[in-house]
């Protein structure tokens, strides 16, 4: 029988998994298409590997187990797997069609929604994933200053710009390398010794976990503001979930442009570059930004139900509350254990549980506590990515869980022994190191 979301005996069976896993080695290069939700961040050996379907904030892996997921699609579905409101309205929409040789109403009525929720989205165009509004933003602060450089802090895709900082950067030329450097979130000096006379844009995840301190977003905006800089805000987890207009609104700051994605349209392909109009006008002939699937019917109608959502039902706040209660209960437990070495963090939307190396191997300890919490019932890679359908009985029985499993990490802890507990591999370190790490450009 499948393990459900309950105290199980044993850990479950994932058989079927498995077989699928078998046939894409060697098929599919590194056997996913996202990172994240590869083998190397779930323990193999005991972590579902293939999910077959998903409702509210529950799942079902290939082989019939059901967990509670707190990794959420990795960001896109805010209001929870199959959510009546969006699904219907992307049914209604496949009536009628997807794809179409002119122009659809949905183009001008979502940027119109867009418009009136984010602050300074004075300009609205559409595209498919993160990194291409990343880019196009990317190219558009060049094409706008007539400088070249760009400074980025955070994740921001895959594409040239920017994956040529990181360690997975063969492909790039030296030339492409040369233009993008990095700076320290929360550090204003490691910004100021990286800027030169080249300096076309500063992009940045306003927050990730880590809160801004000493007015590190406003002392942004007045650098770029003196210098003449473009600041970029990547949205693309702060974006209708800090709040109905993101970070910008959060903050009361306002970015030049600023991208969105992720929590859109509750997991259909869609994403959002916003800003000031003298620079987004820049697209009407100079900068080429266009794609076939840009204005796809289907992700915009999903787009206007979710935002829709968003706005009618509070959903940030919603995520805010729910989130406070997972975090803060996580830290009640670990205290009462006397584990100082674990803690969750982060804002509530999003936090993130953490292990201190004082106690042993960080990837240990959170392979430990993944592995666990799979056999309980739980899918979950460090984070809580909070979503609209995490009700109250999934926020108690997760804490029940934490309540059973942190002892045992206790106890691999103290006995200095943390692979002894493991039944898989242990997790791979999450893709986020970068090689050129606060390099500064050649003066």
């Amino acid at each position: 029988m499948a393990n459900t979301i309950s105290f199980n005996e044993n850990y479950p069976v994932i058989a079927e998994s498995e077989r699928y896993y078998q046939k894409a080695l060697g098929l599919i290069p590194c056997v996913t298409q996202t990172l994240a939700k590869g083998p190397g961040q779930h323990t193999k050996g005991v972590a579902p590997i293939y999910l077959k379907r998903g409702k509210g904030c529950h799942v079902w892996d290939v082989d019939g187990n059901k967990y509670i997921d707190y990794t959420m699609g990795v960001g896109p579905l805010s209001l929870g797997y199959c959510y009546d409101l969006v699904d219907n309205a992307i049914i209604e929409q496949l009536k009628d069609g997807i794809t179409f040789s002119l122009m659809h109403p949905l183009e001008v009525e979502v940027a119109e929604l867009i418009k009136s929720v984010i602050p300074n989205a004075e300009s609205v165009r559409f595209s498919k994933t993160g990194c291409d509004v990343t880019s196009a933003a990317v190219r558009l602060a060049r094409a706008y200053t007539g400088k070249n450089t760009i400074l980025c802090c955070g994740y921001h895709g895959w594409h040239d710009w920017y994956i040529g900082v990181t360690d997975r950067d063969k492909g790039i030329p030296q030339s492409v390398k040369d233009l993008t450097y990095t700076f320290n979130y929360n550090d204003i000096d490691s910004v100021l010794n990286a800027i030169d006379n080249d300096t076309a844009a500063i992009i940045l995840e306003p927050v990730v976990f880590e809160e801004p301190k000493d007015n590190f977003l406003h002392k942004l905006r007045e650098i770029c503001t003196e210098k003449g800089i473009i600041l970029i805000f990547d949205e693309m987890w702060t974006g209708f979930r800090m709040a109905k207009g993101g970070a910008q609104e959060y903050f009361g700051i306002k970015a030049d442009l600023a991208t969105y994605s992720k929590a859109l349209a509750n997991g259909m392909p869609i994403s959002v570059l916003t800003g000031r109009k003298d620079i987004m006008e820049l697209l009407e002939h100079d900068v080429f930004f266009f794609t076939t699937f840009g204005g796809e019917a289907l992700s915009l109608a999903a787009t206007k139900a979710t935002i829709t959502e968003i706005i009618e039902k509070n959903v940030p706040g919603y995520l805010d509350s729910q989130g406070k209660k997972l975090k803060d209960g996580y830290n009640k437990i670990a205290e009462a254990l006397d584990m100082p070495y674990t803690k969750a963090s982060g804002y509530n939307f999003r936090s993130i549980i953490t292990f201190d190396a004082s106690a042993g191997n960080p990837l240990e300890m959170k392979t430990l506590v993944q592995q666990e919490l799979i056999k309980n019932g739980i899918l979950w890679c460090g984070f809580h990515n909070m979503s609209f359908s995490h009700k109250d009985e999934d926020i108690t029985y997760t804490l029940e869980v934490y309540q059973r499993v942190l002892p045992i990490l206790k106890q691999a802890v103290q006995e200095g022994n943390i692979p002894k507990y493991l039944r898989g591999k242990v997790l791979e370190p999450v893709f986020r190191r970068v090689g050129n790490f606060n390099l500064k450009p050649k003066k």
